[in-house]
């Protein structure tokens, strides 16, 4: 490797041989700027807080020190992450870097069952990713020990703390030694973050690659304005103008629902992950999105952080966010790894003010565009006819021409007995 590469290239970070190889070999040929900035910080053993854009490659910003430490350390490290799909997601890329170090790792997360987890963490693996509350649950039964856990990761912290982790986590970081290394990865900095990183954290080096609440410069962001109804009919627009993969946020599970009923309707392979899906379900439905086998994913806020795929041509806002800090969570998942992308959003005229507060939080004004020619409202097939029925005979009232019945023989009425036994 040449000056110039080592000064432009990972090779300057300070990063071990073996996991340099593994580096090249996934093709990564230049940190991003929070993976130079975090890098060296990390590896040091140094608490760090990194405030920086989704899709910046933050995974890589803590996953090379945790593997490169624990190599040379005794212990483990645990990272906590808000949603399956990205702790999975984490774990993908721990497991393609880190692999040659034989650390062993294990996926602590709900929906799934608990055997396969337990199994895992009985082999004692050297890093566990975990969601919080499948992690608490098991610390309740005894199942993980975190006495020896000497590297502690919050990746996405800020969502966290709104899908009101908080508990958990205080729960989890009470029983963690005190000798130990925070990094603290989010894409905003609201008050909680700073109060959870002043009571869990030592001296912490902070790290700010954008201002909070800021979006990717290469997304093209625009606002359509139109009644609630004439939402599917100008998402249908949408979809014939933009033929790369689309990423669709409802605000409600019923509403993805509904959505992904009504495209799949239209003849779109269209997928669905929310709540209510089971782990399989919503594993099935990011794997085909990421494919191709689907071309549009329906999904709530609760997966807008776990969703990393690169080459999202469209975000649709078919609903705005209640949390307006939520806007640059869903916005993120296009224009990763450096591409372009767009965002739409749908909003009512009632919603101006929620258009307002998500431009001051971004500090840019969204072009608003006017609605397209929409096509013709589709009127639902009525189906086959129902199969007739046969009307049941009327019941006569109890009692009603019991008089006139004849009645049927039957056996003569049984004598009482008395007690007594024949010829007793």
């Amino acid at each position: 490797m040449s000056k110039k590469q080592r000064a432009t290239g990972f090779g300057g970070l300070g990063i071990a041989p073996g996991l340099l190889a593994a580096i090249a070999r996934l093709k990564f040929t230049e940190p991003t700027p929070i993976q130079r900035s975090s890098i060296p910080v990390g590896l040091e053993g140094k608490d760090l807080i990194a405030i920086a854009q989704t899709g910046t490659g933050k995974t890589l910003a803590f996953g090379i020190p945790v593997l490169q430490r624990l190599a040379q350390l005794k212990g483990r490290a645990l990272v906590l992450l808000p949603t399956r799909e990205l702790a999975e997601q984490v774990s993908d890329s721990l497991q393609a870097v880190g692999k040659t170090l034989g650390l062993g790792m294990a996926v602590v997360i709900g929906g799934v069952p608990e055997g396969p987890q337990k199994r895992a963490l009985k082999k004692n693996p050297r890093v566990i990713i975990a969601t919080p509350g499948r992690l608490v649950d098991l610390m309740e039964r005894r199942e993980v020990n975190l006495s020896d856990v000497r590297i502690l990761v919050l990746d996405e912290a800020d969502r966290m703390l709104d899908m009101g982790f908080a508990p958990q986590l205080n729960k989890i970081i009470r029983v963690l030694p005190e000798e130990r290394q925070t990094m603290l990865f989010s894409a905003t900095l609201p008050s909680e973050i700073l109060t959870l990183a002043r009571k869990n954290m030592t001296l912490p080096i902070n790290i700010e690659m954008a201002p909070s609440g800021t979006a990717a410069e290469n997304i093209i962001q625009e606002v359509f304005f139109i009644e609630k109804p004439a939402k599917s009919r100008l998402l249908e627009a949408m979809l014939a103008q933009y033929q790369g993969p689309v990423l669709v946020f409802s605000r409600t599970k019923h509403g993805a629902r509904k959505i992904a009923r009504i495209l799949r309707r239209e003849g779109f392979a269209a997928a669905e992950i929310h709540s209510d899906r089971t782990q399989g379900q919503r594993r099935d439905a990011l794997e085909g999105f990421k494919s191709g086998k689907y071309r549009i994913l329906v999904a709530t806020d609760i997966a807008a952080r776990g969703i990393d795929v690169v080459g999202i041509e469209l975000v649709v806002n078919y609903d705005l966010p209640n949390n307006t800090q939520d806007y640059v969570h869903r916005i993120g998942r296009t224009a990763r790894a450096g591409m372009a992308g767009r965002a739409i959003s749908f909003a009512t005229l009632d919603q101006r003010k929620d258009i307002k507060d998500i431009e001051r939080l971004i500090k840019t004004g969204l072009s608003i565009k006017q609605v397209p020619p929409l096509p013709p409202r589709r009127v639902p097939s009525p189906g086959p006819p129902k199969p007739r029925r046969r009307p049941r005979p009327e019941k006569k009232p109890s009692g009603a021409g019991s008089k006139n019945r004849p009645k049927r023989p039957g056996r003569p009425p049984r004598r009482k007995s008395t007690g007594r036994k024949r010829g007793g």
